[in-house]
């Protein structure tokens, strides 16, 4: 049997397009994934509160959220398959899509993988990461624990410069921790940086431990030249020092760009392959938000019933 539609990870952009999917009577089936997203549901399921996704006034936890997508995706007919695609074939159609356990034909497919965001891992990484620790200021910035306290950036280029002028609207202070003798970022976005009473560069300085006890209260932060250790009483820790789109599957039969992010057609989700689109953070290294990531899913879904219907 060849399936219409398959979708390739889940998250916000995978459940989006599994919802209009299924409501356009296709019968999607979503290999949700396991291992290579780190979790079925994508990056939100390791995320607490969850502010600024429309229609929740007091906001929903990460994990609730993604139940929530993923519920309304079965009722409407969606078809899951917990694992991870480990091959796939875009040669010709009927598009070949394999995990460890079973190999599926379709006639159209949906990528969704997301990217994940690059951690430095460590000590003490994990007991606070979404307690003091995250890779996202405009997600968790504006979280009570970020409020009135002293904050850490760790990068140079221009997402480190955006999240810490960011997030001087809400800290009392920013530590921009450059891990050399200088930024990578734009002229304009360092003019900001450098010209902001809020922040304070520390160059070629990179973290080694983070400490406190429910939540983050300092960092040892080592000197990259002269290897000198130092403490910084912070309550927050952000990584700005890019993210890994999870693509490797594709390389060779989907265009990419430079970082690894899957090319789209200019207003479209359309890949080079046509019948195959791409949604959300997987082809998104802008905007890296759920909403954009859901509206994206929504597109990718909308072409995939107009193409299917007319090929």
């Amino acid at each position: 049997m060849v399936e219409q539609l398959v979708i390739i990870g889940s998250g916000p952009a995978g459940f989006t397009a599994a919802i209009y999917a299924a409501r356009a009577q296709l019968y999607p089936l979503m290999f949700e994934g396991f291992q290579q997203g780190g979790l079925p549901g994508g990056q939100l399921m390791t995320t607490t509160e969850v502010e600024n996704f429309p229609g929740f006034s007091q906001g929903i936890q990460g994990p609730e959220l993604m139940r929530e997508m993923r519920q309304q995706a079965i009722r409407w007919g969606t078809k899951l398959i917990t694992d991870d695609v480990v091959r796939v074939d875009f040669r010709q159609r009927p598009f070949t899509i394999a995990s460890e356990e079973m190999e599926i034909l379709s006639q159209a497919v949906i990528i969704c993988t997301g990217a994940l965001a690059k951690r430095l891992h460590i000590q003490g990484e994990e007991q606070f990461w979404n307690n003091g620790i995250s890779a996202c200021a405009i997600c968790d910035g504006t979280n009570p624990l970020f409020q009135d306290v002293e904050i850490a950036v760790v990068g140079g280029g221009d997402s480190a410069a955006e999240e810490a002028l960011y997030l001087t609207k809400y800290a009392s202070k920013v530590h921009l921790l450059v891990r050399s003798n200088r930024l990578r970022a734009s002229k304009v976005m360092q003019e900001r940086i450098l010209n902001h009473d809020k922040i304070q560069i520390h160059w070629q300085a990179l973290p080694i431990s983070a400490h406190g006890d429910e939540v983050l209260r300092s960092i040892t932060i080592q000197d990259q030249k002269d290897q000198t250790i130092s403490e910084l009483a912070v309550g927050g820790l952000f990584y700005a020092i890019g993210h890994t789109p999870n693509t490797q599957i594709f390389a060779g039969q989907l265009e990419l760009d430079e970082q690894g992010y899957i090319k789209t057609s200019g207003k479209s989700t359309a890949t080079n392959i046509a019948g195959v689109w791409a949604a959300g953070d997987v082809q998104d290294h802008l905007y890296r938000q759920a909403v954009t990531a859901a509206g994206t899913g929504c597109m990718a879904a909308l072409e995939a019933e107009r193409w299917l219907a007319e090929s």
